[in-house]
């Protein structure tokens, strides 16, 4: 994809970003590494931040006053084999404070060493703390919203599926930056050819097969490995999607977004030109990424304000 496809904004860091070397283990293991080293950053004004379990890696943003009362568990991508809780510190105390709202962010482990369903499971298990420790955290069991970028929001996607089938209390919204839904784009091979920019579909191949332990695009899949496999998307929390024009996973985002609307779900969906992959978190200072996050915040507190999500078969 040529660089004059990408928005004048967002150009300079765009042309300056390596390929991520996410296809051989020693290139995972170091950007492991570093994502680790440099991720947390410096802390931000107004906002308590407490990591609570160093081996699952939970961490809780707490505004200051304690907030309205509503949460948000949110999950950080990286293609399912890359990525810590830490990247995401910034984002998800500015998310805190500007949202008044408690976060909560978690690791979970990464493929291909812990196949699926490793990550869904331990991102489950973060929704079950929550919901246990809602009144020491001054939360509302019923107004917590699941979010993520990139596979981190492919895995809120399959937790509020799998949620749905449990029963039980519901999230009250899903907040999907440029969420990874559909394994079968990774098996379209044409889109190998247009290169696009941060995530392509080479990687994007490399991160599904790892997660799922099989080429992508197979049938069937297990019941919530993949989102955009699920067959029926009724009862579903409300959602919004944001994701670039031209990122790889504009089509299945939109195409879920459809999905949603059509099932009776009320899904926002955002879509940005001239923006790559993730863009919101590694330009985040500029105007188009701080757009959006005004956008999706102002939704998201909206949400996390109204009534809370009946249980199925409790309408």
């Amino acid at each position: 994809m040529k660089l004059d496809a990408v928005d004048p904004e967002l150009r300079r860091a765009v042309a300056r970003m390596p390929r991520l070397p996410v296809r051989r283990t020693w290139g995972r293991r170091v950007v492991r590494a570093l994502v680790v080293r440099h991720g947390p950053g410096g802390p931000v004004e107004g906002v308590d931040v407490r990591v609570l379990d160093e081996g699952r890696g939970l961490r809780v943003y707490t505004p200051a006053g304690g907030g309205s009362g509503a949460a948000l568990l949110w999950v950080h991508g990286g293609g399912y084999v890359i990525g810590d809780v830490v990247q995401d510190n910034a984002f998800c105390a500015l998310t805190a404070r500007e949202s008044d709202l408690v976060v909560v962010s978690t690791n979970y482990r990464l493929a291909p060493e812990h196949p699926f369903p490793a990550a869904l499971d331990d991102v489950s298990a973060a929704w079950r703390w929550v919901q246990e420790s809602a009144a020491s955290l001054g939360v509302d069991p019923a107004r917590v919203a699941v979010g993520g970028a990139s596979a981190g929001a492919g895995l809120a996607a399959c937790l509020a599926q799998r949620l749905y089938d449990a029963g039980g209390i519901q999230p009250v919204a899903q907040w999907l930056f440029s969420p990874m839904l559909d394994d079968r784009t990774a098996a379209r091979r044409e889109l190998d050819d247009v290169r696009h920019r941060v995530w392509h579909n080479a990687a994007n191949r490399t991160g599904w097969a790892a997660y799922l332990g099989t080429g992508p695009g197979a049938s069937p899949v297990p019941d919530h490995a993949v989102a955009a496999r699920r067959a029926d998307l009724g009862g579903l929390p409300p959602a919004w999607i944001g994701v670039g024009d031209i990122d790889l996973f504009a089509d299945e985002c939109r195409t879920y977004a459809d999905r949603l609307r059509d099932a009776g779900v009320d899904c926002a969906f955002d879509l940005v030109p001239g923006a790559p992959h993730g863009f919101e978190t590694w330009a985040p200072g500029t105007r188009i990424a701080r757009a959006l996050l005004e956008r999706g915040r102002a939704w998201l507190r909206a949400r996390v304000a109204g009534p809370a999500a009946t249980p199925p078969g409790e309408a």
